[in-house]
């Protein structure tokens, strides 16, 4: 089992606009109401290896899924992730990958998700939903030494 480091805490109220109220907070995951630009939307921030992608791809123990618990316009959707992605880096520096998982075949989620600076990587199965999972991952896990004559040094 892999050992999952505690949720952190998320600075979401940094002149974006948003009016922030925690809904409940724990370790592995936290529920949020946000507001602002016409939008009232609860958001879900959890562990992905404590949650429910816990299996549906190698997870990393720092790796977060958050999503968007309520219908909004694909527009405040890209707003909303574009946001949660940044506050989750800023929050975790450690953290490979920040997920949004889109139900298989909601190009209109998928678009969002890609306009707020996600990329698609693999469509997985849960026991009861297909789900496409995107990514946000920072420069120093996508970045590419290109010798591949020498052993890359950490």
């Amino acid at each position: 089992m892999t050992d999952v480091p505690p949720i952190p805490v998320l600075d979401l109220d940094r002149g974006g606009g948003w009016q922030v109220a925690v809904e409940d907070w724990n370790r592995c995951f936290g529920r949020l109401r946000l507001k602002g630009g016409g939008v009232d939307a609860g958001v879900h921030v959890e562990r992905c290896a404590a949650g429910r992608l816990r299996d549906a791809y190698p997870v990393g123990a720092r790796d977060v899924e958050v999503r968007v618990t309520d219908a909004v316009a694909d527009e405040a959707l890209t707003a909303l992730l574009r946001e949660l992605a940044e506050a989750v880096q800023r929050a975790d520096p450690e953290c490979r990958r920040v997920v949004y998982a889109a139900p298989e075949g909601d190009a209109g989620q998928v678009a969002a998700a890609e306009c707020a600076g996600f990329r698609r990587v693999v469509d997985v199965d849960l026991a009861d939903r297909q789900l496409s999972l995107l990514v946000v991952e920072p420069d120093w896990v996508t970045r590419t030494d290109i010798d591949l004559d020498r052993v890359p040094e950490t």
